[in-house]
């Protein structure tokens, strides 16, 4: 072969390694860590108040809906009835929903420092904080800064904003530590320490009214240093008393400005340089090069709204950080109300590790939540194996199995209000007929066949908090109540948003329901098969609501029976040899010739486990 002839061979060759090992450096398969976790979800206003001294004053809530800076306003009592208006409320003369908005209950960091001992004891591993950083509302996805923790949620208030107030926001060198920002570096420490995994919320599509550089353009218009940073509709004329500018929001939502992009680059170069500072903040706080000290990843919020080449710089940058770090997307309807997102363009290795697995959780409730409307067996088998089928195969095993969040009604609440569509729409004022009283204990046992089918598939389970406890309520804002302690004693819920009639529900902790999903989480973390594992499902009969699925990893095999019908089903299924074990009793199970049978209650299941 001449020379002529080996260097046109050799060229595409070098291509194709060039590329190869560009792909190689850029598409990384998802932490191995995050096949092994239980989730948990915190919305930090809402969880423990561990330190009244920094609760928020009515200055703190400027710049967030419903702009209300005359009307009186305390701490709302955190064991109040949810839907009674304090005396202050009722003054304003406005309903249970404006009231909501400017509630607080004085949620913080310190809070859950002081209960992490209590999730221990529950036996997750893994916490999703929603929004912690600097912002007016309760809710924290309006940003006013991002490499500052909210001062509410931090000892020194105060002391916090002259801090802020001395640095030039978008110059990192002038960046200081304030107190909220040291004892939220101490909380992740602490999680660290008991093998607790944390990642926080990443508002990047759109920030607050009142962030620092949103401030500045609104005042200086086209003069403004951050001009670049927004994309602008139509200035603000001087010369007129009107006010004329227009600009591009999130959802259309004025007091969220979004973030200017391009499909091409992505982020505008100077906000990207703003959020590599800091990424680098909370991921590599020492600034040592060594992660450990640091978040181990991000939960995207609005994923879909944001270009691919900005994931693609964002997946880039953090990984540098840490190569072990995860990053979960936020990614929901593609065509609401009738078609999810199928996430799979979002999974391929250079964007996320994986999303909130928001089709399983719509799967789940058409199967074992939905009466009119319910899917069979066959039906719900076929739903989650096209998830599996899209999604690449190490993919799945990191999803988010949640059922609700912070943008949903709560698991309870939705079985008592079946044959909706998932998501976050069902809210009591957009739907007057929405039953807000407290589950029944016939209610609780399908939430606890759904915890069973949750903890034992594949994917990473995840848990709202206090759906462990017994907490309800519609989507937004009844989602997000205090949470349900043991040691605070509660007001009875008695009160309604409208007015209608209502008998006292007891709003007490449930502690049957808080050892079952003590239980099936431990069984989870105990269990190669079920982290790792591979799936196959066994049995599917229609007629009898029966799902019967397998997991295997190495020497251990898992058998999950469920029995989603509403009388008592008899099961005979071949396990093969071995010894076998319920896990949820502790008790050995018979087989003859390998044969499993039994009758198995209704809206009920068992796990059971053979190690060779």
């Amino acid at each position: 072969m001449s020379k002529k002839i080996r260097f046109f061979v050799a060229i595409p060759v070098l291509i194709i390694l060039v590329l190869f090992q560009f792909q190689q450096s850029f598409c990384h398969e998802p932490p191995e860590w995050a096949k092994k976790v239980v989730w948990y979800q915190i919305f930090p206003e809402r969880f423990r108040n561990g330190d009244p001294d920094n609760d928020p004053q009515l200055q703190d809530m400027m710049g967030t809906w419903p702009f209300n800076d005359t009307s009186e306003f305390q701490i709302v009592p955190w064991t109040a009835d949810w839907y009674k208006l304090q005396p202050w409320e009722k003054a304003n003369k406005k309903g249970f929903y404006y009231n909501a908005q400017r509630r607080r209950f004085g949620g913080d960091l310190q809070g859950i420092l002081n209960r992490l001992d209590y999730l221990q004891e529950l036996g997750i591993n893994a916490i999703y904080f929603n929004p912690l950083f600097e912002s007016p509302s309760l809710h924290k996805y309006d940003a006013t800064l991002h490499h500052h923790i909210d001062d509410n949620f931090g000892p020194d208030p105060e002391g916090d904003k002259k801090i802020m107030r001395s640095e030039i926001p978008d110059d990192p060198s002038t960046w200081k530590w304030t107190a909220a920002d040291s004892l939220f570096l101490k909380l992740i420490d602490e999680c660290h320490s008991r093998n607790i995994r944390v990642i926080i919320d990443g508002v990047f599509n759109h920030v607050g009214y009142n962030f620092f550089a949103f401030e500045d353009l609104r005042e200086n218009q086209r003069d403004s240093k951050y001009a670049e940073w927004f994309t602008v509709k139509k200035w603000d004329n001087p010369e007129t008393e009107k006010d004329e500018f227009e600009y591009e929001s999130w959802a259309n939502v004025k007091s969220m400005p979004e973030i200017r992009e391009d499909e091409e680059n992505g982020f505008v170069d100077d906000a990207w340089d703003y959020f590599k500072a800091v990424i680098l903040r909370w991921m590599d706080p020492n600034g040592d090069g060594n992660p450990e000290d640091g978040i181990d990843g991000w939960r995207l919020d609005v994923a879909e709204k944001v270009t691919e080449a900005s994931w693609r710089k964002f997946r880039t940058f953090t990984r540098s950080v840490n190569p072990e770090s995860y990053l979960v997307g936020e990614v929901w309807w593609e065509d609401w109300p009738d078609k999810m997102f199928n996430a799979a363009p979002w999974l391929q290795g250079d964007m996320f590790d994986a999303v909130m697995n928001y089709r399983f959780a719509a799967a789940v409730t058409k199967f074992f939540i939905n009466q009119e409307k319910k899917i069979s067996a066959s039906e719900f088998d076929a739903e989650l194996a096209t998830v599996r089928e899209d999604y690449p195969q190490d993919v799945n095993y990191v999803l988010q199995n949640l059922m609700d969040s912070h943008d949903t009604d709560r698991l309870a609440s939705m079985i008592m209000n079946p044959d909706r569509i998932y998501g976050h729409q069902n809210r009591v004022e957009a739907n007057r007929d929405y039953d807000v009283t407290k589950p029944s204990a016939e209610h609780r046992k399908i939430q606890k066949l759904i915890l069973l089918f949750q903890m034992t598939y594949i994917g990473a389970p995840m848990i709202f908090y206090g759906d462990e406890v017994g907490m309800w309520g519609a989507s937004d804002p009844d989602e997000r109540k205090p949470m349900l302690w043991a040691d605070l004693t509660y007001e009875d819920e008695t009160s309604h948003p409208f007015g209608k009639d209502r008998e006292p529900d007891k709003n007490i902790v449930d502690q049957k329901l808080f050892d079952y999903y003590k239980k099936l989480i431990h069984i989870r973390r105990e269990s190669k098969a079920l982290q790792l594992g591979t799936y196959k499902t066994l049995t599917t009969e229609d007629e009898r609501s029966l799902f019967i699925f397998k997991r295997n990893f190495e020497n251990e095999t898992v058998v999950t029976l469920i029995n989603n019908s509403d009388s008592p089903q008899y099961v005979d299924i071949d396990l093969g040899a071995g010894d076998w074990k319920d896990v949820l009793t502790g008790q050995p199970v018979s087989t003859y010739n390998g044969e499993f049978s039994d009758t198995i209650p209704p809206k009920y299941g068992m796990v059971l486990v053979h190690n060779e």
